[in-house]
């Protein structure tokens, strides 16, 4: 076993509202079935403001954020072979799950109703170092670096979730164009879809960022789009795109709210769900997905665009976020 440090430098969230803070922490040695991890990145998510905002439930204080963890796995608990130590590893938002509920048998174990998550029941990667379930890491892809591959185990996971629930179709429509979307958008491209991307009004940096990754239109959330989408994908927690987004999609088509905390819903005219459109949710990821769109992304290729902030620098990089000040995906290193 490698040596552990006797500390490790963490971004805690104490209290509802945040800000975070930075604490000198004893460093965890890993207990049966689990590994250390030396973290080098940890993208930034949306998920972690509605954890710092308290909008999901039954957070515990004091907790260290992040989901979108690299690093290379430092010791090993007991009963752990693999992964070695010294490999670089991938933790996402699922930490773990019961394995024997009806869900985990039929391959649904993103519903577990015992499912724990990273950065939220169990310490996350806004840290130096991080324990991890063994059987919940990831094998990364080759041909990223790390600060470019932490955004791949969210906002690519999760999207890559959400694209599949749309099954074949064609016209597709990203609201909220973000770290996920710009992912995705990639991925809808690649496979002949047409894509068309919705931003807040009047961000034309966004949508001329959309339009530069194969999207073939992009405007304003409030706008109608050109031609009538077979499905929709809604990355925004803005509540209020779900019935406008049932008014740009053609009948029979699908409208996915693909995050894990949505603003209410305003009613909305049956005539708009009416001609057997479709409202569903994405609820988290399993390790299949995880599995498969890591390799995936690099046949692609699936590039990240990032912003890049220093450990102590994760306040500002989620006050960017909130204002939607970034082009992609921000990033913490912790060298």
């Amino acid at each position: 076993m490698n040596t552990i440090p006797a500390t490790r430098t963490a971004m805690v969230l104490e209290h509802s509202g945040g800000p975070l803070v930075t604490r000198e922490l004893p460093c965890p040695r890993p207990g049966p079935g689990e590994v250390l991890i030396e973290v080098s990145a940890c993208g930034v998510c949306r998920t972690d403001l509605h954890l710092i905002d308290g909008e999901l439930p039954d957070i515990r204080y004091p907790v260290i954020p992040g989901h979108q963890i690299v690093g290379r796995v430092l010791a090993l608990g007991d009963g752990v072979a693999e992964p070695a130590v010294g490999t670089r590893v991938g933790v996402a938002w699922l930490a773990s799950t019961c394995g024997h509920c009806g869900y985990c048998r039929r391959g649904s174990e993103n519903l577990c109703d015992e499912a724990r998550f990273t950065g939220y029941h169990v310490d996350g990667g806004y840290a130096t170092h991080c324990l991890a379930r063994a059987d919940f890491v990831y094998p990364l892809p080759e041909g990223y670096e790390d600060l470019s591959v932490a955004p791949l185990l969210c906002g690519g996971l999760i999207g890559y979730r959400a694209l599949r629930a749309c099954g074949d179709a064609y016209r597709l429509g990203l609201y909220g164009f973000g770290s996920a979307a710009h992912m995705i958008a990639q991925v809808a491209v690649r496979e002949n879809r047409q894509v068309y991307a919705f931003t807040r009004p009047r961000d034309e940096h966004t949508q001329r960022f959309a339009r530069s990754l194969g999207c073939i239109w992009a405007g304003a959330s409030d706008e109608l789009p050109p031609q009538a989408l077979d499905a929709a994908i809604i990355f925004a927690a803005d509540g209020r795109l779900v019935p406008q987004a049932l008014l740009a999609v053609a009948k029979g088509g699908i409208v996915v709210c693909a995050g894990i905390h949505m603003s209410e819903i305003p009613a909305f005219d049956y005539e708009r769900l009416w001609g057997e459109r479709v409202i569903r949710s994405i609820a988290n990821l399993t390790r299949t997905d995880g599995h498969e769109f890591l390799a995936l992304a690099p046949k692609v290729p699936v590039r990240t665009h990032t912003r890049i902030y220093p450990l102590a620098g994760a306040n500002e990089a989620l006050a960017d976020l909130r204002a939607g000040r970034l082009e992609g995906s921000a990033v913490l290193t912790m060298r």
